[in-house]
């Protein structure tokens, strides 16, 4: 099992060699608000798990949609507000069940 509390600290160049990008892309997208790492330049940055999840969507976005990368953290949060609202209604509709079920 992984330990959930875990932190996982990447590079530039580790992120670049997961996602298979190269790292011009990567600090565009940096630039382009997509992603925060810390650090002040590209040679000190230093991303999370959670970062490098959200630059492999941000690839699939771009790549199967052909969306701007300006564009991108407009997409996701849509995306993430979608996952939130799905959940929300799924947990609405099991309240729902149990309140018919008892009456």
């Amino acid at each position: 099992m992984i330990n959930p509390n875990l932190s996982v600290k990447l590079t530039l160049e580790e992120v670049c060699k997961i996602i298979d990008m190269p790292q011009e892309v990567l600090i565009t997208i940096v630039e382009e608000g997509v992603l925060a790492p810390s650090g002040t330049a590209p040679n000190e940055w230093s991303f999370d798990g959670t970062m490098l999840s959200i630059a492999k969507r941000a690839v699939r976005l771009h790549r199967d949609f052909d969306i701007e990368w300006v564009s991108i953290p407009l997409y996701l949060g849509m995306i993430d507000e979608l996952e939130k609202l799905r959940v929300e209604n799924k947990m609405l509709r099991q309240r729902l069940n149990r309140f018919l079920q008892n009456s």
